[in-house]
């Protein structure tokens, strides 16, 4: 069992958080185990590093004088899983939008994929999203992105991309109605229920469009949205996240945190 003085010199819990929660409701799982078990009020406790909602994994969640370790937690590579859409955008770059746009798509084929993503490694400029906590002019950027303000633009800022590796390619399902200026609408696919929903049940993904998925090692700050994105223009198409996964930040991996309801068994468990 973790004891309270153990708690107050500070510990660092891996946990794997779902997909739909927020990275504070995850935060939030573990304060309310600690409050019961410990009978404390008030205590330090935050994390290093937000996940997207409809993003998965590695969450590091901090309590006790380790929060004090959380902007060295912070600046430590991540690695990253997850799948690309290819032919279509949406707002936000992922799934928490519909689809606004599609491009052709029929010239992608995964010799061109392997050769865009070497543009992407190394240090690059990137453009954060407009729905991200990024501050501008101390205001955060989803705030602004809300308001459709047209005037409204994040500069780009310099990250570190150390990899960037598609590890499969698939090409969709024929659809003998849709073309570039009569697609199949989103609607219609949420009525039909029949077809493969690749690794998302939460989300509606047009099926005829072609997925990627891959392998990113980067440094602190690197938005893998906007590394969608960008490949979709180099690709001389649209892309977007279909899901995300962090495995690892630092010398942490995924493959040893916990999920959030496991938080009372992992204060027993030593």
């Amino acid at each position: 069992m973790i004891t309270l003085e153990q708690l107050q010199a500070g510990i660092v819990i891996p946990v794997d958080k779902p997909r739909q929660w927020t990275s504070f409701q995850a935060v939030n799982k573990i304060k309310a185990v600690v409050r019961n078990r410990y009978g404390l009020k008030k205590f330090k406790i935050g994390h290093a590093g937000t996940l997207d909602p409809l993003a998965t994994g590695l969450l590091l969640v901090c309590i006790g004088k380790a929060t004090k370790s959380i902007p060295q937690l912070q600046d430590g590579d991540k690695v990253y899983t997850g799948t690309m859409v290819l032919g279509a955008t949406t707002p936000c770059f992922d799934l928490e939008r519909p689809v606004d746009h599609y491009y052709p798509y029929e010239h992608i084929t995964r010799e061109l994929l392997d050769e865009k993503v070497r543009r992407f490694t190394g240090t690059i400029l990137q453009v954060p999203p407009m729905f991200s906590a990024v501050k501008i002019d101390g205001q955060r950027a989803y705030e602004y992105a809300r308001t459709d303000d047209p005037s409204v633009t994040i500069q780009p800022k310099p990250v570190n991309v150390y990899s960037f590796e598609i590890t499969d390619y698939r090409p969709g399902e024929k659809n003998e109605l849709e073309t570039i200026d009569n697609p199949v609408s989103l609607e219609s696919l949420e009525k039909t229920k029949t077809h493969n929903l690749y690794k998302n049940p939460l989300g509606v993904i047009p099926p005829h469009l072609p997925q990627a998925d891959f392998r990113i090692h980067c440094g602190k700050g690197t938005y893998i949205r906007s590394l969608a994105r960008d490949l979709g223009e180099a690709l001389d198409s649209g892309a977007f996240l279909s899901s995300l996964r962090r495995e690892q930040v630092g010398t942490y991996s995924v493959a040893d945190a916990i999920a959030p309801d496991q938080a009372e068994t992992y204060f027993s468990a030593f």
